[in-house]
């Protein structure tokens, strides 16, 4: 019986709006704007998030970075607190790796940007990256062609080097790398490997756009003292060691390698990437509010847009209501009828929201070079949305219509 009813009141709202185009459209043009916003910046967001995770987790959930400035968020950051520390040196490499018993590799690089050659095409500003040899261990990247570094290689600082994907591109096209020579600020280096396409990365700079060579090649080149060169040191636990375990021990070998007094603060920070996660979230929050509130005034003007046009639908069919009611149309009926009317316009302007959506997604994750997409929980969202706004903005006026007098709904006119 109410599948019956639901099925004659869904008949009659379309009808109602198949006979009032125009204003069928002024208000779903409402309600398709303030879907459009709020899903729109969902939607980014999402795709903003997936790529920052994305980002974030190839750094490593079980990777601490010694480093000079803590990862830190907010407008109190104490920067004058660290900004006399001194930087991570490779020889405190060389004895964090001697005495810490709970990582399983730490690795040390530094780097800079850097114009490379190679015959008469050159690439400005391409970042070389030095590193020490287990470097590969904590950091995942595969190679497309060619090989890593031996360890005879890395400690002698022969002049060799990995090349990323776009600097292979820019200096050889299709032309085969392996085992040419580039030329980084005049130093001859043998190319024995190339890395294969990652992406573009939303934290730091790709492998597809860096050149990296052994530390003590890098030390011809790079300015081992400089604070610009974002020296770091990577430590990561071993499998039943938590993050915890590991920094407790780096914070005292550290020290011990530092020679701090008991009392004095330490002059180095533990990064993890759990501080970054911490920082975006409230970053998203931020954004997720903002996208409510831009989408929520487009809907608040649509919603209201359904209400008035319900009151004159109401208005326009009181003749209408009464003969229905005269010939046995319960209150209930009347209700549904207009109520799922409000609830299909408001529908049906969530649906071309969520299309114009899909179609701006589509366009743009080419030009942003971002993986962005429409999800399945953002459509739910849309349509509860609608629905929702539908059900708040026309439950007045089908209230008032079902409870109209027979009589003098007929004598209305």
């Amino acid at each position: 019986m109410f599948l019956l009813l639901f099925k004659e009141s869904l008949l009659f709202a379309w009808q109602s709006l198949i006979a009032n185009k125009l204003r069928s459209f002024l208000s779903l043009l409402g309600i398709t704007i303030g879907i459009f916003a709020i899903i729109l910046v969902f939607t980014i967001v999402d795709g903003l998030e997936n790529n920052i995770r994305g980002s974030i987790q190839t750094l490593g959930n079980n990777v601490v970075y010694v480093q000079k400035w803590p990862w830190s968020f907010g407008a109190d950051y104490p920067w004058w607190k660290y900004i006399n520390r001194p930087i991570p040196k490779y020889y405190e490499l060389d004895e964090l790796q001697k005495r810490c018993k709970s990582t399983q590799a730490i690795a040390y690089r530094m780097g800079a940007r850097k114009t490379i050659k190679y015959k008469s095409n050159s690439i400005q500003n391409a970042v070389i990256g030095g590193i020490s040899h287990d470097f590969y261990k904590i950091k995942n990247f595969d190679l497309s062609a060619g090989r890593y570094f031996t360890q005879t290689e890395t400690d002698a600082g022969y002049h060799v080097c990995l090349i990323g994907s776009a600097i292979a591109q820019g200096l050889f096209g299709s032309e085969d790398p392996i085992g040419k020579q580039i030329k980084i600020s005049g130093y001859k280096a043998t190319i024995i490997g190339t890395l294969k396409k990652e992406g573009e990365s939303l934290l730091g700079v790709s492998f597809d756009y860096q050149v990296i060579t052994p530390f003590n090649f890098a030390r011809y080149f790079l300015d081992t003292k400089s604070e610009n060169a974002d020296p770091c040191i990577y430590c990561k636990a071993k499998p039943n060691i938590t993050n915890a375990e590991m920094m407790d021990e780096l914070t005292g070998l550290l020290r011990g390698i530092r020679k701090l007094k008991p009392l004095a603060e330490p002059n180095f920070a533990l990064n993890e990437t759990s501080l970054l996660s911490k920082g975006f979230d409230s970053l998203f929050e931020i954004i997720g509010m903002a996208g409510w509130i831009i989408g929520g005034f487009s809907i608040l003007v649509g919603g209201f847009g359904i209400a008035n046009i319900m009151f004159v639908s109401v208005r326009e069919r009181t003749n209408l209501i009464g003969i229905q009611k005269s010939l046995g149309a319960k209150n209930l009926f009347i209700l549904i009828q207009f109520l799922s009317e409000s609830v299909l316009l408001s529908t049906v302007g969530g649906f071309f929201g969520l299309i114009l959506t899909y179609i701006i997604t589509v366009l743009g994750k080419d030009a942003i070079d971002m993986d962005i997409s429409l999800s399945g929980t953002n459509v739910i969202l849309g349509f509860t949305i609608s629905i929702l706004i539908g059900i708040i903005s026309g439950f007045i006026p089908a209230y008032n219509a079902s409870q109209l007098d027979p009589v003098e709904a007929i004598r209305s006119n």
